[in-house]
C-alpha cells in the first residue's frame, strides 16, 4: 500500500473506531439555532469552546472577528501556514443550524444528540453543516498525522454562524478581510450530492429571488350574483398575469429573464447527469419546463419561475363574493448571466406591456445575490475529479452549479477564487426538517475522499503550475 492508501484508509477508519462520532456528538450537542435570538451565546460558545481548541490541536491559529452586521455572531478565521510558495486553500463551513423543531422529531430521536439507527445518524446539523465541515477537518488531520505534522500546503478556514439566516455580514466581512482570506482556491462542503451513491462536485450556485405580486381592487368583497361580470375579479386578473409569465408547461415567458443559452462546457458536464430515481425522489414530469433541454439542463443550467404561494378570498371556506384582492409569491431561480437587479423591473415591464400594469411587483429580497459558476473545464475541477475517482473508483458528477442557493458569490466574486464544492449529504437527509440525518456509508466515503483530495494537493501542488 502507498502512503496515500494509508491516509485514505485511516480517514475511513474514523467511522469504525468511533472517533468521528465522538467529535460530531460534541458539536451537535450545541443548539446553534441562528433563527432563535436567544441562542446568541450558544453560537459564540460553539466557536470559542469547541472549534478554537480543536483547531489549535491541528496547528491552526484562530482569530474571532466582529460581524459588520450589527448584533450578529462573529466570524472565525483560522490559519495554518506552512510555506508561502505552496498553494493555499480556503475551507468554509457554518456552525449554525435551523431551529431544532424538538417536538416534531420521531419518537426516540432528538435534535441535539446523535441517535444511530441502521446506517443513519440522526441529529440537527449532522448534514447541514456540522457534519460536513467536521469531515473536512478530520481529513486534514489525517494528512497532517501521516506527513509528520505537515500538509504540504496552507489552509485558511472561515466559519460563520449565520448561514441559515442569510449569512448577514458575510459579504462585507470578506470584503474587509481580503488579505486574511487570500487563497488559491475554495474547497468547501455543503448541500447534497446528486445522489447518495455518486460523489459530486458543484462549482457555483443558482440565485433565488422571491417576488410578491399583489392586486388590490377594492376595500371589500361584493356578492358574485349581484356584481359578478361587471366588476373586476383580482384573482382572475392575477392568474392571467402569472400565465403570461410562465405557461402551463412551466416554460418561462418573461424574455429578459430567460438565459441566453447553455455553454458547451456546461452542456458537456451535464451530459451524464441523471435527475431523480431515488426512493424518496418525486417522479420527473415529462414535457415540463423549457423544451429541447434535458432534465439536468433544466435544473442546473436554466432559469425557472415557480409559484410558491397564491391566495384570494378564503379557500377553506369560500363565500359567494368577488374577492377584493389577490396575491401570489413567485420565485425566480436563475443561473449566471441573469442580472438580479433587473428582475423586478423586468417583471413590471412585462406585465405593463400586457395590460397588467396595476399589479404591484414587490421584491422580497433586500440584497439579491448573483448566480455564480466555475467553468467545468477549470484545472481545479479536472484535478479534484481525478482525485475523487482515484479514491472511490468512480467519476464524480460535476454540476456547473447547485440547483439551490449558497453564498458562493462571496468567494467567487469578492475573493475572486475558483470554487470547488464537494458535498457530503444527500437530498433526502431532512435538512431544515425534523429527523435530519447523515448516512454512515456516505460519510465513510466522504472522509476517505477528502483525505485523498488533501493528500494529493500536498503531493502535487496547485494544478496547472
Amino acid at each position: 500500500m502507498t502512503q496515500r492508501d494509508d491516509v485514505v484508509a485511516a480517514a475511513a477508519g474514523l467511522m469504525d473506531s468511533g472517533a468521528f462520532r465522538a467529535v460530531l456528538e460534541r458539536r451537535v450537542a450545541y443548539p446553534t439555532e441562528s433563527q432563535n435570538p436567544d441562542r446568541a451565546p450558544v453560537l459564540l460558545a460553539y466557536l470559542e469552546e469547541e472549534m478554537v481548541p480543536a483547531l489549535a490541536g491541528m496547528g491552526f491559529s484562530s482569530e474571532m472577528l466582529p460581524n459588520p452586521s450589527p448584533d450578529q455572531a462573529p466570524f472565525l478565521i483560522a490559519s495554518r501556514l506552512e510555506d508561502p510558495a505552496r498553494p493555499t486553500v480556503l475551507v468554509y463551513g457554518h456552525g449554525d443550524t435551523v431551529r431544532g423543531q424538538d417536538a416534531e422529531w420521531r419518537e426516540g430521536l432528538a435534535p441535539w444528540r446523535i441517535t444511530e439507527e441502521g446506517d443513519r445518524w440522526y441529529g440537527r446539523g449532522t448534514a447541514d453543516n456540522k457534519g460536513q465541515h467536521s469531515i473536512n477537518l478530520a481529513a486534514l488531520e489525517q494528512v497532517i498525522a501521516a506527513r509528520g505534522g505537515k500538509l504540504g500546503f496552507n489552509v485558511k478556514l472561515l466559519l460563520e454562524m449565520g448561514e441559515e439566516t442569510g449569512s448577514p455580514g458575510l459579504a462585507a466581512f470578506c470584503d474587509q478581510q481580503r488579505d486574511k482570506l487570500a487563497a488559491d482556491v475554495l474547497i468547501a462542503s455543503d448541500g447534497p450530492r446528486l445522489s447518495a451513491e455518486r460523489p459530486t462536485i458543484f462549482l457555483g450556485s443558482r440565485g433565488a429571488f422571491n417576488v410578491e405580486l399583489r392586486l388590490d381592487a377594492r376595500s371589500r368583497g361584493f356578492h358574485s350574483g349581484n356584481w359578478g361580470g361587471v366588476i373586476r375579479n383580482p384573482a382572475t386578473i392575477l392568474s392571467s398575469a402569472i400565465a403570461s409569465m410562465v405557461d402551463a408547461q412551466g416554460r418561462l415567458l418573461v424574455e429578459e429573464l430567460r438565459p441566453r443559452g447553455i455553454g458547451n462546457s456546461v452542456r458537456a458536464a451535464l451530459a451524464d447527469i441523471t435527475i431523480g430515481g431515488g426512493p424518496s425522489d418525486p417522479e420527473i414530469d415529462a414535457g415540463w419546463g423549457e423544451p429541447g433541454l434535458s432534465p439536468a439542463e433544466r435544473l442546473f443550467a436554466w432559469n425557472t419561475l415557480e409559484v410558491l404561494a397564491m391566495g384570494a378570498g378564503n379557500p377553506a371556506a369560500p363565500v359567494n363574493a368577488v374577492p377584493p384582492s389577490a396575491m401570489a409569491v413567485v420565485q425566480l431561480r436563475f443561473v449566471v448571466g441573469t442580472d438580479p437587479t433587473r428582475i423586478v423591473p423586468a417583471i413590471q415591464e412585462h406585465l405593463a406591456a400586457r395590460g397588467f400594469g396595476d399589479i404591484q411587483v414587490i421584491s422580497r429580497r433586500q440584497d439579491p445575490s448573483p448566480a455564480t459558476r466555475l467553468d467545468p473545464e477549470s484545472p481545479w475541477v479536472v484535478w479534484a475529479a481525478d482525485s475523487i475517482r482515484r479514491t472511490t473508483g468512480q467519476a464524480p458528477a460535476i454540476l456547473p452549479n447547485i440547483g439551490g442557493t449558497l453564498p458562493n458569490h462571496v468567494f467567487a466574486e469578492i475573493l475572486a477564487l475558483p470554487t470547488v464544492w464537494i458535498p457530503h449529504s444527500y437530498a433526502a437527509c431532512s435538512q431544515h426538517a425534523p429527523d435530519e440525518h447523515i448516512l454512515v456509508p456516505l460519510t465513510r466515503e466522504a472522509l476517505a475522499m477528502m483525505a485523498g483530495v488533501f493528500f494529493d494537493l500536498g503531493e502535487e501542488g496547485a494544478p496547472g503550475k
